[in-house]
């Protein structure tokens, strides 16, 4: 098949599509990187979804894929396909500027890990994604940073979401076919809600923490952002795993994600948790229309759908991350903040300051009631085969208001997964009437990926078909 013949642009395609269209050497390795680097060109200057462009390795990646491929020699699905991570991954001989002036000069002498498992199945990396600094932020907006805001494709004068903010625009625009994040308390998750891509935040221990930059010891997770949920649960399969070189890593086998997704959801107990707690503000009508349709879809499917509550509101897991968010990144980072805080933005100063001052007693309340919760939450989710809530209150903000960026990030329903450490994945829902990406959160038992992929791909193709940005 001609390149001009194909049923959509080659940016437009999904892992899957151009999986499957380089195995029959329809397009080749390269044409696919070189449309993808030209869509780059076009919309990095509104968008500024990369820090680096790999431009030249890219290619030379793609055309050793290209040979391997002609040679009968494919990897993996993802042999020839185009991703790029956010630039709080190292990767050897790349600067990792982790978004900060305080990375000004640094190369990474090291891979991460889990952009080392991608590359060999054969991805070819791109570029480093935009990111807040250190992964920090509250959603306010200060442009104190050294690089220009990521910017929502949807509409550039909307919030990206953080701190993967690069990740979700990248995916969303075909920028990159998938990429790679990381999660403290929504990271991946509210990126992929704002930018109407499908995030991943796998269970703590589940994916390799080695060789990206710590923000929080006991809460950071990587994790993948794609346009579909078969492709997530592709990727995260092949990040997935135990990795000696992570303390935290937990030595359990990884299941079959995508034969999973070949079982549906007939019979399925699903959990609906519609409650915040009382200091929550209403969620917008939208958000909830889409939500409830969701519902409708699984319903209709063959899910039990049973009512569920947090034993907590959402506040109180807000509140114990937190202080231990603002004490462990306090650690990592004590020594730049006492000789080169003037280098800090705002977001990480500020957070520098709070974690300064939290006693050590306070981190050890917060770590107990961390456990009390973990327990209590765990004791609602085993009850079911997943649950199912919402991932933000709002749609994107615009810029310029901050308590509705600062809502949008701290009214979100991500932390209460973060601090239990179970498996929750933003789910694209549709559009607002505004053309606003929608999202809902699926939540799974511990190491149970494989029900929460069920789940959302029930949800997905369920849902009219999602139109990428026009730009």
């Amino acid at each position: 098949m001609n390149i001009s013949q194909l049923p959509t642009s080659l940016t437009g395609l999904n892992i899957s599509e151009a999986a499957q269209l380089i195995a029959t050497r329809e397009i080749s390795p390269v044409e696919l990187t070189e449309a993808v680097l030209s869509r780059i060109s076009d919309v990095q200057p509104r968008l500024n979804a990369y820090i680096t462009i790999l431009a030249e390795a890219a290619l030379d990646r793609a055309r050793h894929a290209e040979q391997e491929i002609m040679d009968g020699k494919l990897r993996s699905t993802l042999h020839g396909i185009p991703f790029a991570v956010k630039d709080n991954y190292h990767v050897a001989g790349i600067p990792t500027t982790g978004g900060s002036r305080l990375m000004e000069g640094y190369v990474a002498d090291r891979t991460a890990t889990t952009v080392a498992r991608v590359q060999d199945a054969g991805a070819i990396l791109l570029g480093k994604l935009n990111t807040w600094e250190y992964g920090t932020g509250n959603g306010e907006v200060h442009d104190d940073l050294p690089y220009p805001l990521a910017r929502n494709p949807y509409d550039v004068t909307r919030f990206s979401g953080g701190s993967s903010t690069g990740a979700g625009v990248a995916v969303a625009s075909g920028a990159a076919l998938f990429a790679l994040g990381s999660d403290t308390g929504g990271s991946v998750r509210l990126p992929a809600a704002a930018t109407g891509v499908q995030g991943m935040k796998a269970t703590f221990g589940r994916v390799s923490r080695a060789g990206i930059l710590p923000n929080c010891w006991t809460c950071d997770i990587a994790g993948p952002l794609t346009w579909t949920v078969q492709d997530n649960a592709l990727v995260l399969g092949a990040m997935a795993g135990f990795d000696p070189s992570d303390p935290q890593s937990a030595n359990r086998p990884v299941p079959d994600m995508l034969g999973a997704l070949r079982m549906g959801v007939a019979g399925m107990r699903i959990g609906v948790i519609r409650d915040f707690g009382p200091e929550a503000p209403a969620p917008q009508a939208e958000v909830v229309a889409r939500f409830e349709a969701a519902l409708d879809i699984l319903r209709d499917q063959g899910v039990v759908l049973l009512e569920a509550a947090l034993p907590k509101p959402v506040s109180a897991y807000r509140s114990a991350l937190s202080v231990i968010n603002w004490s462990e990144s306090y650690s990592i980072h004590e020594k730049d903040f006492l000789e080169r805080h003037h280098l800090m933005g705002r977001s990480l100063r500020g957070k520098m300051m709070a974690g300064f001052m939290v006693r050590a007693a306070d981190y050890l309340a917060a770590q107990r009631e961390r456990r009390a919760l973990a327990c209590a939450t765990d004791a609602v989710i085993t009850k079911f085969d997943a649950v199912i809530t919402l991932t933000t209150l709002t749609t994107a903000p615009p810029f310029g208001d901050q308590a509705l960026l600062s809502g949008f990030t701290a009214g979100s329903v991500c932390s209460p997964f973060s601090i239990t450490g179970h498996p929750a994945m933003a789910v694209a829902t549709g559009f607002d009437d505004s053309g606003l990406p929608t999202s809902l959160q699926v939540v799974g038992k511990y190491f149970d990926e494989a029900s929460v992929y069920r789940v959302a791909q029930a949800v997905e193709q369920g849902l009219p078909e999602r139109q990428r940005p026009l730009l």
